[in-house]
C-alpha cells in the first residue's frame, strides 16, 4: 500500500521494467479504446500486459487489483452499456484515483448509467466485499497477483465468483524457480513484482487444485532488471511477463477430443483468433482440438462463435506448457 500509494507516483518511478511490458500488438478497437481513458488513471498504471480478452459483448468482469482503473475503463468501452465492470483494489489512493473520473468516463463514452464500481477490498477475501458466488463471467487481474502473499486463496476466490464456463485471463511475473527468503523479503523487489512472483510450475499445481483447467500460455516476454544492485541480489533467476488463461469447465462439458470451426466475426479477431501459443482459429478453417480444449470452447462464452464437433480428433495430443 506504501508503494504503491505514496512512493510511486507515476510509472516512470519504476525500478525495473516488470510492471510495463506490453504483450502483443494492439488491435484498433483496444487502441482506440485506451485514448479515451483520462490522462491520470493512464500516468497512475503499473500492470504488466495487456488483459483484454476476446468477445467482450455484455460480460460481467472483476479486475483484481484495478488500481488506477485502466483496464477498467477499458473493458467499460468493450463490455458496453449492457455489460458492468468491478474493480476491487487494497490500495485507498488508488481507488480513490479512478473512482474520482467515473463520470467523466460516463459521459465521454455516451452511457446513462456507470456500467463500472470500484471497491476497497482485498482479493483473497472477495466475500467481504460483498462478491457473491458465480457472479462474473471474466475475471481479470495485470501484474497483482504476485503482490499477494496467498496465491492459493487468490485463485480459489476468483474460481468462486466465477460462472460455469467462466475464465481467469490474467498477466503476471513468474520466476524460473522458487525464491530465496532474502529475495521473498526484500521490500523494493516486493513492490517491483519480482520478490512475490510465482515459479511458473507452481501455477498450474495451483490452478488444478483450485478446480481451473490446466493453465492455457498467451503470451510471455522476459523481464530485465537493469539495476546492478538488484541484479546482484537476484542472481541467477530469470523472470518472465506472461498471460495466460484459465477456465472454470463443468464436468459436464468434458466429452474428449473434437474439431472445431471458428465461425468468424469476433470484434477486432473477425478472421484469425490466436486464442493462445497452441491454438490460433482462422475463419471457417478445421482444426483438431484435444478433450480439454474442446470443454474450454463448448462451455465458456465462445461456444456460440464456433461449430464444435465432437471425435475424429485422435491424432490431437494434450498441449503442455510452451
Amino acid at each position: 500500500q506504501d508503494y504503491y500509494g505514496k512512493v510511486l507516483q507515476k510509472s516512470e518511478d519504476l525500478k525495473t521494467n516488470a510492471c510495463i511490458t506490453s504483450a502483443r500488438p494492439l488491435p484498433k478497437v483496444v487502441r482506440d479504446a485506451l485514448e479515451r481513458v483520462h490522462e491520470e488513471v493512464v500516468a497512475r498504471y503499473y500492470g504488466c500486459g495487456l488483459v483484454i480478452p476476446e468477445c467482450l459483448a455484455s460480460c460481467r468482469i472483476l479486475d483484481l487489483g484495478s488500481g488506477s482503473g485502466r483496464d477498467c475503463y477499458l473493458l467499460s468501452q468493450l463490455v458496453g452499456e449492457q455489460g458492468h465492470v468491478t474493480g476491487i483494489d487494497m490500495t485507498e489512493g488508488q481507488a480513490e484515483v479512478a473512482k474520482k473520473h467515473i463520470a467523466y468516463h460516463m459521459d465521454k463514452f455516451g452511457y446513462h448509467k456507470p456500467n463500472v464500481e470500484f471497491l476497497q477490498g482485498y482479493m483473497e477475501k472477495l466475500s467481504d466485499a460483498g462478491l457473491a458466488d458465480e457472479s462474473y463471467d471474466i475475471v481479470i487481474s495485470n501484474c497483482v497477483i504476485n503482490l499477494a502473499p496467498d496465491k492459493r486463496a487468490v485463485l480459489r476466490e476468483a474460481y468462486r465468483v466465477l460462472k460455469p464456463g467462466g475464465e481467469m485471463y490474467f498477466s503476471d511475473v513468474y520466476a524460473s524457480q522458487r525464491l530465496s527468503e532474502t529475495i521473498r523479503k526484500h521490500r523494493v523487489l516486493w513492490g517491483e513484482c519480482l520478490a512475490g512472483a510465482l515459479y511458473w510450475r507452481d501455477l498450474y499445481s495451483i490452478a488444478e487444485e483450485v478446480g481451473f483447467s490446466p493453465p492455457c500460455l498467451v503470451t510471455a516476454s522476459p523481464i530485465t532488471i537493469g539495476d546492478k544492485e538488484l541484479e546482484g541480489i537476484i542472481g541467477d533467476c530469470r523472470f518472465v511477463s506472461a498471460t495466460f488463461r484459465l477456465f472454470k469447465v463443468p464436468g459436464s462439458s468434458r466429452t474428449g477430443p473434437g474439431q472445431v470451426i471458428y465461425n468468424g466475426g469476433i470484434v477486432g479477431h473477425e478472421r484469425e483468433l490466436v486464442f493462445d501459443a497452441n491454438f490460433t482459429f482462422k475463419e471457417g478453417e478445421m482444426v483438431d482440438v484435444d478433450a480439454e480444449m474442446a470443454a474450454i470452447l463448448r462451455s465458456s462464452r465462445f461456444a456460440e462463435e464456433f461449430l464444435i464437433r465432437g471425435g475424429g480428433a485422435s491424432a490431437a495430443t494434450p498441449q503442455g506448457c510452451c
